[in-house]
């Protein structure tokens, strides 16, 4: 009886293919580190006793970087021997002969850099199919309540690590490599020709303060509502996306300008995008809302819409994000986009990523500090989020706000590498506004509003930064101008900006 297509298929059938490995490498490699102890130094830069494919393999490299590193002793054949005498998975190999049998080729020597390379490489392949695997199976698992959307989220987390465990990355660095860095960051700052060693806030008296916007760090911009944090976070980032847009027009490589994601979760993509249009083609963003504008400057605003076209400027307006969705979002623009800036606005409107009848509104606020923070360091970019103040503020003589005013959480505070505050002295002398001048006018009522107009012109249109804490220098005061009507901050070319406190 001729057999069946089924039990033919069954004939051919194979297992799985096997996962991407290069044994030979690995024996080699381990050889060329008994032989030399002195590549100890740089084939643990790049691979760990995880990376190895045959576990036993893995075993014998940790056995000699513990004793290399940890103990300065001698590593060889001689010396591991104590240790695998009595291990059955190397006598499986052939035993302790097997440690003297793979030194006995001294060529390894000679590329032991690039078979640790290989090595690692090869474990993110099997590391990418791990998460492919469980890719599938959460996906066709429909036995419980599933969210595709998170599914989306966790692969995405997993390919990132994947993709972000560099051989070379690790949590120790060597002093020398930290100092170069520093050298590095001052030559950049040097040959800006304004003192910024991080990217540009467009503003030469804040970069003159805080020398940029410098990796890693959390940057919190905290002001009451009307104060005009979102314009001037809109502003920093416009600002440095014009800079690294410009840049590479001009082929500079050394761009202190970056491209950048912008997290609105206030205002709609639409709205940032009216803001930025009324400030580059000059036209009020009232007057953009209503329409009313004329032919020449609708020519204005398709002008200034035209230039922006390739600006780097990422706007993502998703309302009611986790500080795991944000982070997630962040690290897809890293790596399709290359951002380098991360503005979101703001902070208090960020959910925890677990909600639990135990936690309470400052657990979840300290949480999504700590995220932000670990986000910065995570991508190495500088993150500015922006934060309400508590109404405190209204309540003192005093209006300008301190570090204690920094809403529902004092971890925002801790969290943070530099806390700014606006304050705007007009903002609250228009609500003192005395009456009209008129006959009936006595002379007090006359002179308060005389010296009210008097202290108005002296403060209209000004607003200050209030450098409160920063880990890089000192503290401070910076004078900017600010024009409501097109939600537009500017240096005022007058103002000492020297630290005042």
């Amino acid at each position: 009886m001729a057999d069946s297509p089924l039990q033919l298929v069954s004939e051919k059938e194979e297992g799985p293919p096997a996962l991407p490995h290069n044994i030979d490498a690995e024996a080699a490699l381990l050889g060329a580190l008994l032989i030399d102890n002195r590549l100890v130094d740089d084939v643990q830069r790049i691979i760990r006793e995880e990376h190895f494919f045959e576990p036993t393999h893995g075993r014998i490299y940790d056995a000699i970087i513990r004793m290399v590193v940890d103990k300065n002793m001698v590593a060889n054949p001689v010396t591991l021997k104590p240790i695998f005498e009595a291990d059955e998975a190397l006598k499986a190999l052939g035993g302790v002969s097997y440690l003297v049998k793979i030194t006995e080729s001294g060529v390894a020597l000679i590329g032991a850099r690039d078979f640790a390379q290989q090595i690692y490489e090869l474990a993110m392949l099997r590391a990418l199919i791990g998460v492919g695997r469980d890719m599938v199976e959460k996906a066709v698992d429909t036995s419980e309540a599933v969210d595709p959307r998170e599914q989306i989220e966790e692969a995405e987390i997993a390919l990132y690590e994947v993709a972000e465990k560099d051989g070379e990355s690790g949590s120790t660095k060597q002093f020398v490599r930290a100092a170069a860095e520093s050298v590095e960051m001052a030559r950049i700052a040097m040959n800006s020709g304004g003192g910024v060693s991080g990217y540009t806030t467009g503003f030469e008296s804040l970069n003159r303060q805080l020398a940029g916007l410098h990796k890693s760090d959390l940057i919190i911009l905290a002001a009451r509502p009307g104060m005009g944090k979102t314009a001037l976070a809109t502003n920093i980032a416009f600002n440095a996306a014009q800079r690294h847009a410009r840049d590479q027009e001009d082929g500079i490589e050394e761009s202190i300008g970056a491209p950048v994601a912008f997290f609105s979760l206030e205002m709609s993509a639409d709205q940032l995008a009216t803001r930025i249009l009324s400030e580059q083609s000059g036209i009020s963003s009232e007057k953009l809302r209503k329409g009313a504008i004329s032919q020449s400057e609708f020519r204005d605003l398709a002008r200034a819409a035209s230039d922006l076209e390739s600006l780097p400027f990422y706007i993502d307006d998703t309302p009611g994000l986790t500080i795991a969705a944000l982070r997630t979002r962040a690290r897809r623009l890293k790596r399709q986009r290359g951002i380098g800036i991360i503005v979101v606005d703001y902070l208090q409107l960020l959910q925890g990523s677990t909600r639990t009848a135990n936690q309470n509104r400052v657990q979840e606020i300290s949480e999504i500090s700590r995220g932000l923070k670990t986000l910065a360091k995570e991508l190495e970019v500088p993150v500015l989020a922006l934060s309400q103040l508590s109404r405190q503020v209204e309540q003192r003589e005093d209006k300008k706000p301190q570090l204690s005013d920094l809403r529902e959480s004092g971890s925002i505070e801790q969290d943070a590498d530099i806390v700014l505050f606006i304050y705007r002295e007009d903002y609250y002398h228009n609500f003192g506004e005395p009456g009209m001048i008129t006959d009936k006018s006595t002379p007090e009522e006359i002179a308060k509003r005389s010296e009210w107009e008097s202290k108005n012109q002296e403060i209209h249109g000004q607003a200050q930064v209030i450098v409160s804490k920063q880990r890089h220098g000192a503290t401070g005061v910076v004078t900017l101008r600010f024009e409501p009507e097109f939600t537009k901050f500017s240096d005022l070319a007058f103002e000492d900006q020297r630290p005042q406190y």
